[in-house]
């Protein structure tokens, strides 16, 4: 279990950006961790397709993210981001669930202002709560972490209901009580990046780049020069396997399969099987 939160909080003020990339299972956490990134994210999104096979719209339990940073974290070298959707609940479930995942090893927790129930951050039809309401919750998670070095990610989702602006008021207030990272969810063109980082200097704050999502896709350097310092590809993974699943499962209901797959060996070296013959 990797618990080196320190380290992490540190790379926030240094001049590179943190990559993390979106783990959602054992053998994704596996892969990635050998990757050797700063960080890995944990998204609600993933773990609720591969979990229960639903989409991103509040299916997910408390108890499913816990179990599922647990499960990761007794593995990983890395530290783990985990999503927490909008707390599970009211301000005490939320501090529940702060503290929840920090006995699970997590080394930061993100926490978002949607109204219940949530839908993945880059499909129309979201509505968050009222920006008091909103602040009052980060407030809370902070205050219910016990290790200092424990991140906590306050995200909006103000953007598509009420407009930049107050998507940008809400990051400040949410850094005003105590947030670590500003993660102000699907701005849609490269000039509201902009805003977003002037609007916040010295702030850490989070971009998160989705293939086909309503953000554009812009490179690490440039986001690195807006003012962003974690970058998150929470899906890149998770789609990159639907694909190849979709084509072998479709290869094999029709003949044999042709595309080139990882070995047999070669997977027994990625779970574990440290004696295993790599072929």
């Amino acid at each position: 279990m990797t618990l080196d939160r320190a380290r992490l909080r540190q790379k926030l003020s240094q001049a590179e950006p943190i990559i993390a990339p979106g783990v959602y299972d054992g053998l994704s956490a596996r892969i990635a961790d050998a990757a050797k990134f700063d960080a890995l994210y944990l998204s609600g999104y993933g773990v609720s397709a591969s979990l229960l096979a639903q989409p991103d719209n509040g299916f997910l339990s408390a108890a499913d993210m816990q179990f599922r940073i647990s499960t990761l974290c007794d593995i990983l070298q890395t530290p783990l981001i985990a999503d927490a959707d909008t707390g599970f609940g009211d301000l005490v479930e939320t501090q529940a669930t702060v503290r929840a995942y920090e006995q699970a090893g997590a080394a930061g927790i993100q926490i978002e202002d949607q109204q219940v129930p949530k839908i993945c951050g880059h499909i129309p039809g979201r509505e968050v709560v009222e920006q008091d309401a909103a602040v009052r919750k980060i407030a809370a998670a902070v205050a219910a972490r016990e290790d200092p070095d424990f991140l906590i990610v306050a995200r909006t989702d103000a953007r598509e209901q009420h407009g930049l602006d107050e998507a940008i008021e809400r990051g400040k207030q949410f850094h005003d009580a105590g947030a670590d990272i500003i993660f102000i969810e699907s701005p849609e063109s490269e000039a509201e990046f902009a805003a977003i980082g002037a609007a916040f200097s010295g702030v850490p704050l989070l971009a998160n780049m989705v293939e086909g999502g309503r953000s554009p896709l812009l490179s690490r350097q440039r986001l690195t020069q807006l003012g962003f310092r974690f970058i998150i590809y929470p899906v890149a993974g998770l789609a990159t396997t639907a694909a190849v699943l979709q084509k072998t499962y479709a290869d094999l209901a029709t003949g044999d399969v042709e595309q080139a797959r990882v070995s047999f060996g070669q997977l027994n070296q990625i779970v574990g099987f440290g004696d295993a013959p790599k072929d």
